[in-house]
Order: C-alpha cells, then structure tokens, then sequence
C-alpha cells in the first residue's frame, strides 16, 4: 500500500514539473513511479509525452510501445499510444520501424486519417513516393477535407521534385484550414522551386504577419532572398533568428555561406566555428570550414583542415555503419478500438544527413587538401549511392590521376564519359592523361572529341597549345636524327686521317 501512495505520489509530481517544463525532472519522478509499479499504462504514456516534449524521439518511442503493449496484455488496445510509437520512430529517423507501429495503430483504429499522414511521412522519408501517392488517395477516401492530409502530401511532391503538383496540394490544404502551420512557407518553397521568387517571398511574408517570431519561416526567407540576389536583406532575416534564438546553429551557418559569398572570410570562419561548437554533427559544416580554410590559403591551417575533413569522413562512415546494422523489430499483435488525442500538434524533427552534392564537395575539398587516399574513399562511396553518377567517377579520375595511378584515373574518366558523353571536365584528364605518359596521338584525340563540345574553352586552348608544340618539338627532332645519320658517314670521311 505504501509502494502504491509512493508511486501516486511521483506522478503528481511529474505532473507539476511537467507543466512547468521542467521534462528532466518529470522523468525522473515518472521512472520513480514505473519502478514502483512498472504496469500501469497511463504512466508509460505521461513518460513519452515527456521525453517527446524534451526531443527525445527515440526513447519516447520506446515508452510508447509499453503503453501500447501493456494496454494489449489489459484487453483494451489503445491506438493513441500506438500511433504516438510510430510518430516518435519518424521523428527519430526510424521510418520502418514507424511503419510497423502505424500499421498495428490502422487495425485499431482503421478510419483515422491521422493514420495515413504519418504513414505517408514515413514513406516520404524512405523516398518510397508512389506509395505515398497511394496512401494520400486511400485518405481522401475517408475524409476528403482533412487538411493536414492535403499538407503532407504536398511535401513529399516536392521532395519527389513534382513542384506544380506540390502547389496544388498546397493552395487545398491552406483553402481548407488557413491556420494551418507553416501552410503558407511551404507554399512559398514550392512556388521557389519552380522559380517564382518573388510570390514565394510575398508568401514568407504572409506567413511572418501571422508568426513573426517562427525562426524556419526567417531561414527559409533568407535563403530565398540569397537566391534573389538580396544579401543585405537575408542577412537581416539570419541575424533576426540569432536575436530570438542565440544558439540556432542553422542561422550561424547561413550567415558563414552569406559571409563567404561576399569574399568575407573572417566572419565566416567565426560562425562555421560557432556552428561546430553549438552541434559538432552538424552536417557539412567541417567540410565547409575546412574549405574556408583552404581559400585563405595560410600554411599553418593545414593540419586544422585535414583534421576537420577526417572527423567528417569518419562521421560519414560510422553513420553509414549504423545505418547497415537496423534490425528489424518485432510487434505485438493488438486488436481492438481507441480514441485518437494530441495528434494535431505532432510535426516531425528533419533529420539531418549527408546528401551526394554533400559527399561530392567533400571529395573535393579532400582532393584540394591532398588527402587523396581519403577522397578515393568517398568517391567509391558516392558510386555505390549513385552508380550512373558522372560526377562521382570524375572525382575518382581527379584523385586518382593526382595520387599518379595514371590507368585507374583514365579508367575512372572513361566510366563518366559512358554516363555524360559530352562532359568537357573528363576529356580534359585524359588528355592530360595520355600527355603525361607521352601518348601523345591519343591525347590529340581526346583534344579534338573536347573542342567540339567546348572551342572557347581556355585550358584545352593551352592544352592544344602545348600539343602543337610537343608536336613540332617532335618534328624537329625527327629531322635532326635523320640528318645526323645521313651526316654520320660524310663526317667520318671528313675526319678520316691519313694514311
């Protein structure tokens, strides 16, 4: 009994922390509670409400599932904490696991559309777009004026790069609920995508009137006044986050690329360094500082780039190394009906990642720092995301033919021909290739294929320069041998002594 008013007793506790914000100390009592009496549903659920109001995703996924699987064991299946388990697992960058939970929530519960905009989130991010073109038509059917449906999907068209579409989904979603969250941002995304910048710039606008202080919107708008050649103006929006969020890494490392476009190399090492300090994971943005670095061109930062470029590769690895190993998890069988609460205010948590212009800059950046093992490494691993990418067997070419592997770079450069016929940049390395190994009639070759496609370009002007001259170079020792040897014999008459 006592154990029983104990528990009771760190619940209410939890509450009043929880109320104040304060989530440490909530969990903390809530666990108290739970290691009093671990079988009490409702417990688990207050958990992950918490640990989901603290960002953690993860581990808020977890404490759902035990409500969901305690709520099972007790008869009365609850889809509320099962579709919690999925959203949590989305926004913990687990969208598989999030599909099974969303799955079991569906047999609960199978006319909640709820259901499907988290399901179509979950396949968004595993870029599985036709089912989740499938699924937005599966949720029209059962309520055809959800708006938060309308959203969703309008997101991923622009993710699957169908921007008009996106547009359209859009303009419903904002129809059927102009209070809807960022409706107005992500309308102004997609008109930028499709290169109306000034409506999606009125649209940023529209959506500061009703949320001036929403720092997504700032950035958002920022990067698109970047873009609109309005830097004076973007920096004012970055700057305006810094003022309501000092420690918002993506403001500081918006103003480094502002910084670094304007030729101010200073500032932007500042806030790529105050980025690394405030998120060390932050993606690219030891590359990018390895970068600036390198444009400064001092001698002493060497060894600071290439220490920032190998904790960025080995980032990269591990990342990919975790990603290989997901298991998948095994879900309870749960039947029956609940009440669905507290969903109109889940959202997702962008996960951020290396993409492959991500990797290609940072084989770039390996290559410029003679880090050239290194590059190869991540040329071979953007290949095997993006096998028919040119540019990836270019890179490999670049450093490859810089570390003296003459037949792997000309191989490599051949491989980005077979994708991209007319890439100027590739015939460039094999004529420089073939030149280098003395091969000169091939290099000529590879000269003339790269002047069709580009006469103005000035490197294969000096490079077709330098052929001219080797040629005539050769020319003229050709005849000099052919002289001396049919000079050879007359000398030694001329020189013959008497006898």
């Amino acid at each position: 009994m006592n154990d029983w008013v104990d528990a009771e007793h760190h619940v209410e506790l939890a509450h009043e922390h929880y109320d104040a914000g304060r989530w440490d100390e909530a969990e903390v009592e809530l666990r108290q509670a739970l290691s009093l009496n671990p079988y009490q549903a409702e417990w688990q659920f207050n958990l992950g409400l918490t640990l989901e109001a603290a960002g953690r995703y993860e581990a808020a996924s977890d404490a759902f599932v035990q409500c969901s699987k305690l709520n099972a064991e007790h008869g009365s299946p609850d889809a509320n904490s099962t579709l919690l388990a999925g959203v949590n697992f989305i926004r913990a960058g687990k969208p598989e696991q999030a599909i099974a939970w969303l799955d079991e929530a569906e047999k609960i519960e199978p006319m909640n559309v709820a259901i499907v905009v988290h399901r179509i989130e979950a396949l968004t991010d595993m870029e599985r777009f036709e089912e989740a073109e499938e699924a937005f038509y599966l949720g029209q059917q059962i309520d055809p004026e959800y708006p938060e449906l309308y959203a969703v999907m309008g997101e991923t068209l622009q993710q699957a790069e169908h921007h008009e579409r996106a547009v359209w989904c859009l303009r419903e979603a904002a129809r059927l609920d102009p209070t809807l969250p960022r409706v107005r941002a992500h309308l102004a995304s997609a008109y930028a995508r499709l290169g109306r910048l000034e409506r999606a710039r009125q649209l940023y606008i529209q959506e500061l009137r009703v949320d001036p202080g929403d720092p997504e919107t700032l950035l958002d708008l920022g990067e698109l006044l970047m873009d609109m050649h309005r830097p004076t103006e973007a920096g004012e929006k970055f700057r305006r986050v810094l003022e309501l969020f000092p420690d918002n890494a993506d403001a500081h490392f918006s103003l480094a690329e502002l910084a670094e476009n304007e030729g101010r190399l200073p500032d932007a090492l500042v806030h790529f360094d105050v980025v690394l300090r405030l998120d060390p994971d932050y993606a690219t943005a030891r590359t990018r500082l390895a970068k600036t670095l390198l444009q400064r061109g001092r001698e002493e930062d060497l060894p600071r780039v290439r220490d920032l470029l190998g904790k960025e590769l080995r980032t990269i690895e591990q990342a990919q190394k975790d990603a290989s190993g997901i298991v998948e998890m095994k879900i309870p069988r749960i039947d029956g009906v609940a009440q669905d609460s507290q969903l109109q205010s889940a959202s997702r948590k962008p996960q951020v990642k290396h993409d492959e212009d991500d990797l290609e800059e940072l084989g770039r950046t390996l290559v410029e720092a003679g880090m050239l093992n290194q590059a190869t490494r991540v040329y071979e691993m953007l290949i095997l995301l993006s096998p028919a990418s040119h540019k990836a067997f270019h890179g490999l070419s670049v450093s490859a033919l810089q570390s003296g592997d003459f037949d792997a770079g000309i191989e490599a450069a051949k491989r980005s021909l077979e994708f991209r016929p007319s890439f100027v940049p590739a015939m460039h390395n094999l004529v420089l290739a073939y030149y280098r190994q003395g091969q000169y009639i091939r290099a000529r070759y590879w000269l003339s294929q790269a002047m069709r496609h580009d006469p103005d370009d000035a490197q294969l002007r000096r490079l077709r320069l330098r052929l001219r001259v080797r040629t005539v170079f050769g020319v003229l020792t050709w005849i000099t041998s052919k002289v001396q040897r049919v000079l050879k014999p007359v000398r030694s008459l001329i020189t013959r002594p008497e006898r």
